[in-house]
């Protein structure tokens, strides 16, 4: 093939020389291999000689040039053609030629030269042979070494790689590639953390960076990993990297050796592997109990062990049917699986979630367990299946899902049997040990207590509720005057039931009252508090007492209880004068509606929360409308964590400006806009709309003035 191009003249002589324009790149192999350029014309005439041409053959350029190119080679054959006119002729005829002769220099001495030949065109158009001349025992020296390299890398036993200066893998060989578990193909292109699994905190990757960054090699460091094409096996491997120097502008990186000593440092492997058992432990007792929630407590413990510790695991409760919650191994034993996880493919997340109770016979493995209160570890054969497995096709189930051995662990707390919790491994997996079935025990046991700690919430959270909801006026008293809506939402089932309470109560002379409260705390003391004052506030509204009265006299009530704060709203309205008399202890305020869409937060008389004590209450009166629509709430409808109290009562007060229907839809409306995610406390809203007004002869209020 011909190429265009020019040629650089040679120096004049006397001048400095500077390296001739092909010059080998330095490198460990190459960085001694001269290459001489020279250039031969249409008569094979010297017609460009380069500084290397001059350190190889000894000429100066003034000596040469225009000579003939036979010069430069012993005298011609017997057949009359030179050298120099075979080169010329050859690399005319087939554009690039490559060929060993002799050569020989100014000296005298003949030396063993390797050429390449190929014809440039000038830039007059003239036809010029390029010749590239090395020595021929450097070209022998290098070819031998890169032999030598292509050899160790098919042969050698020991791990050997190349990395760029990113850590990613630029050559490996056969070796390396089956330690690792992967083929070479793969790794080309990749970053080594994609294939060392390591339990150092990071300092492998470390190491590596540091003799990168720093030139400083490490020889014989011995790491402890697995890879994904291994992951069920720990290597010690004794490792060597050291920088490789740059050829040129090449980029740089590292060179490695790698020996499998993992039957030389077992003692290793088996520390790293318990490191790893105490890792896993010390994740999972961060991970397990976030909550006192059941399902998620169940969910938290199959989290921290697939696919770390096993491919699989459940989490099943048993559902005693009453107390004493005694097990009886003679009994069938059904459970509830709450909870599950798999990394294996199909049919095994069928197998872990496909089901949601589970009888197990008598005589049963689980029976075994829970009897014995020990984890055990059983292999999925035909014993198992019969023993444990009740139903035919979740044996298929099971047989299918490539699991090969399970790990059973009891969940017993405070000498109450939870349920139980199984792990499962694969054949890729080795057998559970007589340590993971350790680690096993623990973390059954860690869950055990929170599962149980969980239960006794609950069953505390059902004992409030109740107690609450038995408090809770069941029906509220009737008024032509009035037509009520009311709501009562408990907060989350992760916040403890509060004390908030309201009533609706009929007094002498078509007069009805309003009552909105709020015990500070949760649980059954917040409720039983709630209970007393609900109680005591109705009976105290029937002595017809004045609101600021009522509050003083219920304040004093919640001092003797122990009730250190509480808050109330109590409204009483009188149809006959269309009047409302408000008194408020500590509580947010009541807002009106007009019919017109106004609305006015009624906030004139705050006072200070019952159970304080030494501050008297204040009364102001408004004025009530046909159509006004009074609203009472809890801080659990305006009070959220992130949110000022001010904001959710404005926002309440654009909400209720703006709703439209019946007073039980606009009820529904407030709390959907209010609360779109659901109460995270105890709220309470009751919405009064003024339906009937009556004036009595001596006073016709015509504005809300107190």
């Amino acid at each position: 093939m011909r190429g265009k191009g020019h040629l650089v003249s040679s120096n004049p002589p006397g001048e400095a020389r500077a390296p001739g324009p092909i010059w080998s790149e330095p490198g460990t192999l190459l960085e001694h291999v001269a290459v001489a350029v020279l250039g031969m014309d249409e008569e094979d005439r010297i017609c460009y000689w380069g500084p290397g041409a001059q350190r190889l053959f000894g000429y100066e350029a003034g000596d040469v040039l225009s000579k003939p190119a036979a010069t430069l080679f012993p005298a011609a054959p017997v057949d009359g053609t030179s050298a120099a006119e075979r080169l010329a002729e050859r690399g005319r005829t087939l554009g690039y030629w490559r060929v060993r002769m002799p050569a020989l220099r100014q000296d005298g001495t003949v030396f063993d030269c390797g050429f390449r030949v190929f014809p440039v065109t000038g830039d007059r158009g003239r036809s010029v042979i390029v010749g590239l001349a090395s020595r021929g025992d450097e070209l022998d020296r290098v070819k031998t070494n890169l032999a030598f390299l292509d050899a160790l890398f098919e042969t050698c036993p020991i791990g050997l790689v190349m990395l760029d200066e990113d850590l990613r893998y630029a050559h490996l060989n056969q070796a390396l590639a089956d330690m690792d578990g992967i083929p070479i193909e793969d790794h080309i292109g990749r970053s080594v953390e994609d294939f060392m699994i390591t339990s150092d905190g990071g300092e492998y990757q470390r190491m590596l960076h540091a003799v990168a960054d720093e030139g400083r090699p490490v020889v014989s460091a011995l790491v402890v990993l697995r890879t994904p094409g291994r992951p069920d096996r720990d290597q010690v491997r004794s490792v060597s990297f050291f920088p490789l120097s740059q050829a040129g502008d090449t980029r740089p990186g590292l060179g490695g050796l790698l020996v499998d000593v993992t039957d030389r440092e077992q003692a290793i492997v088996e520390a790293t592997a318990g490191r790893q058992r105490l890792a896993l432990l010390d994740r999972a007792a961060a991970r397990i109990g976030t909550t006192l929630d059941v399902d998620v407590t169940a969910r938290e413990l199959v989290g921290a062990a697939v696919p770390e510790f096993a491919d699989a695991s459940v989490v099943e409760v048993v559902e005693w049917m009453d107390e004493p919650e005694m097990f009886d191994p003679d009994m069938p034993l059904v459970t509830r699986r709450i909870a599950s996880g798999t990394s294996l493919p199909p049919p095994a997340p069928e197998l872990v979630g496909g089901l949601e109770r589970v009888t197990y016979p008598p005589g049963s493995t689980i029976h075994e367990t829970l009897r014995t209160g020990l984890p055990v570890c059983v292999p999925v054969n035909e014993e198992f299946m019969t023993r444990t497995v009740i139903h035919q096709a979740r044996s298929r189930l099971l047989i299918d899902s490539g699991l090969t051995c399970l790990l059973i662990a009891p969940l017993i707390a405070r000498g109450t049997v939870q349920g139980i919790t199984m792990f499962g491994r694969s054949a890729a997996r080795p057998a559970f040990t007589e340590q993971d079935l350790s680690l096993a025990g623990e973390l059954a046991s860690r869950a055990a207590l929170c599962l149980d700690n969980a239960r006794l919430y609950s069953q505390v959270q059902e004992i409030a509720l109740t107690l609450q909801r038995a408090l809770l006026p069941t029906n509220l008293a009737t008024s032509p005057s009035l037509r009520i809506a009311h709501r009562y939402l408990p907060g989350s089932h992760l916040t403890e039931v509060g004390g908030d309470w309201y009533d609706v109560i009929d007094l002498p002379g078509g007069r009805v009252a309003l009552v909105v409260g709020d015990v500070m705390g949760h649980g059954v003391p917040a409720a039983a508090a709630m209970g007393r004052l609900r109680i005591t506030a109705k009976a105290l509204a029937r002595q017809n007492l004045e609101p600021d009265d009522l509050l003083a006299e219920l304040d004093a009530c919640a001092q003797e209880a122990g009730i250190e704060l509480a808050t109330c709203l109590y409204i009483r309205y009188e149809p006959e004068t269309g009047r409302a008399h408000i008194a408020n202890a500590g509580h947010p305020p009541p807002l009106v509606r007009r019919p017109n869409g106004t609305v006015r937060i009624i906030d004139d008389v705050l006072g200070v929360p019952l159970g304080v004590g030494g501050f008297p209450f204040g009364t102001i009166e408004i004025a009530l409308h046909q159509g006004d629509i009074l609203a009472l709430c809890t801080d659990g409808l305006i009070e959220a964590r992130g949110k000022d109290i001010d904001e959710g009562i404005e926002a309440l007060r654009t909400q209720l400006a703006g709703v439209t229907g019946t007073l039980e839809e606009r009820a529904d409306s407030i709390l959907t806009h209010l609360l779109p995610t659901g109460p995270t406390d105890d709220t309470v809203l009751l919405l009064a709309q003024v339906t009937e007004r009556r004036h009595s002869p001596a006073s016709t209020p015509t504005d809300d003035q107190a």
